[in-house]
């Protein structure tokens, strides 16, 4: 019995060793002919006596006997190999069963090339001793065999499974052709001389070295073709960690985004639903307002009150320029942080001075500086509108605004809308959304990303405790919704509600619909495009510079 190493090929889970394990082998058993023909007395009696014709064959008799005693029992086996299988979540290829078939059961058929050998030695005593030489050229192909250097040649339609390529896009391993080896024992010098000194017995030497080869050990499963690889598209490689193709993967993922024509169908519906469930509400509201009670109610509270605080009217131009740079942080605000709730590897970094650990990407910084800057306008913002004494247009002062927004809401809704006097006095509806913003939303959105930042005190446990980053987390991305929600609701309204008059009294500082205040807009607007353009990293960094170090990975 001698063990053999078996070929180890791909992991059977990602990430795992070659299959099979380093450890395994296969017991085999050897062949009968590699003991018999290096057998010393073999070949001792032809290099020492090559004139004596009755010593030759009496030498080598009893060894053709030995080997036609000793082949019954032998009964080579030998193991396939077994690899991936042929059909998803099937068995290893071949089956066991096949692994397990045994070899031919005829001896003679085992060694076809010792038996006429033998026969002419046993004869070899008949025939006159004048011939010595044809009982020696009798005998040396018996030893020939074990003698040869050359590996055993596999018998002729005998091949190798063919897997996996070696490399992506390559021909399946190993290549067409190849032929499994057979091992060998190594031959004895006595044996290699009387090769070397017998040199017209090469030729039948392989000639019986073809032979045998046919027949020792399993043989391989018939009637399927193992030529060519399985139809299976390849997606990962061998190795310690899966690789995957990544054009697939992006092709898959671009599959995955398209919609179905069903989702396609599904949205058209859900859009033509909102529209009728929106003209449905127009038309209630509108017969709703049309009742003599809810005439009564409009008339109580028609959308605004006089506040019991007499304030000048117009804008002064500090709130001009307030507002604009509040449009143009804001904006900034929000497309930097969607680009860090969205970054998942960041390439540029940025870390103060005093705190090289402190590293934080250069697109947190920017929306960070800019958190920064936008609260140093609103604290300017509030400040003088509570020293002007024009906190009295945004701060409700009366129980009266509720009832009041109530009344302007649903003038709003049935298309009927409330008077304008924005230059004097905001109606309740926008008095309690712009309370909300300035008082709430933003002191919740300052809050919660300070407690996200890197200011926040990394040592005060206990405050930490009292204040979990998850609820932070829970609460600044909301915020930002009601901020996008609050700008495209306030932007429709200055449109539809007499735009130029609006856009004078924001940018202009005028009660007047001219075209003023229009073209400050536009200017801003290019303003704010050429920064949301100049936001990366190139234009970044050398201004981040001032501030800490900026680094790559």
């Amino acid at each position: 019995m001698a063990t053999r190493v078996l070929r180890r090929g791909l992991p059977r889970v990602p990430g795992g060793e070659p299959w099979p394990p380093a450890d395994a082998t296969v017991e085999t058993v050897d062949a009968g002919p590699a003991e018999i023909v290096v057998d010393p007395p073999v070949a001792t009696p032809v290099s020492a006596t090559p004139e004596g014709g009755e010593d030759d064959p009496t030498a080598v008799t009893p060894d053709a006997t030995g080997v036609q005693a000793a082949q019954p029992d032998a009964a080579p086996r030998r193991a396939l190999r077994r690899g991936l299988p042929r059909v998803p979540g099937g068995e290893p290829w071949p089956p066991s069963t096949v692994a397990a078939a045994p070899a031919a059961p005829s001896a003679p058929a085992v060694v076809p090339g010792e038996t006429a050998p033998s026969a002419a030695a046993s004869a070899a005593p008949v025939a006159p001793p004048a011939a010595p030489a044809a009982a020696a050229s009798s005998a040396a192909p018996a030893r020939t065999p074990a003698a040869a250097p050359a590996p055993e040649t596999p018998a002729a339609g005998e091949s190798v499974r063919r897997g996996l390529p070696r490399v992506p896009g390559g021909e399946p391993w190993p290549p067409a052709g190849t032929v499994p080896a057979r091992p060998t024992s190594a031959p004895s010098p006595a044996a290699a001389a009387d090769v070397s000194a017998i040199p017209e017995t090469a030729a039948p030497s392989a000639t019986l070295v073809s032979e045998p080869a046919a027949v020792p050990g399993t043989a391989l499963a018939t009637g399927a073709d193992i030529s060519a690889p399985l139809p299976w598209t390849r997606t990962v490689w061998n190795g310690r960690a899966p690789r995957h193709l990544p054009a697939a993967a992006s092709a898959a993922a671009t599959a995955r985004r398209r919609p179905t024509w069903t989702q396609a169908i599904a949205t058209l519906f859900g859009a033509a639903a909102l529209g009728v469930l929106a003209a449905a509400a127009v038309a209630l509201v509108r017969t709703l307002l049309s009742l003599p009670f809810m005439q009564d109610f409009l008339a109580a509270f028609p959308g605004e009150y006089e506040p019991p605080i007499p304030v000048e009217p117009g804008f002064a131009p500090w709130v001009n320029w307030a507002h604009f740079f509040n449009m143009f942080l804001i904006v900034l605000i929000i497309r930097s942080g969607l680009q860090v709730r969205t970054e998942k590897r960041p390439s540029v970094f940025w870390s103060p001075r005093n705190n090289p650990k402190g590293k934080i990407s250069l697109n947190l910084w920017f929306h960070q500086a800019l958190d920064i800057l936008w609260l140093v306008n609103g604290v300017i913002f509030v400040v003088l509108l509570f020293v002007t004494g024009h906190w009295v247009r945004i701060v409700p002062t009366s129980w009266e605004v509720f009832p009041n927004a109530l009344s302007a809401a649903l003038q709003y809704i049935s298309f009927d809308w409330p008077h304008e006097n924005g230059w004097n006095n905001y109606n309740s509806l926008q008095q309690l959304a712009y309370f909300v913003t300035v008082f709430l939303a933003a002191p919740l959105a300052a809050v919660t990303g300070f407690r996200m930042s890197g200011l926040w005190p990394k040592r005060a446990e206990r405050l930490s405790k009292a204040y979990p980053v998850e609820w932070a987390r829970a609460l600044h991305f909301p915020v930002m919704l009601y901020f996008v929600a609050f700008i495209i609701a306030h932007v429709a309204l200055v449109m539809l509600t007499g735009f130029l008059r609006n856009l004078n009294h924001m940018f202009a500082a005028q009660d007047a619909a001219t075209w003023t205040g229009f073209w400050v807009f536009i200017a801003s607007l290019v303003v704010i495009a050429v920064a949301w353009v100049a936001a990366r990293p190139l234009v970044l960094a050398p201004i981040a510079k001032a501030f800490g170090k900026v680094s790559g990975r």
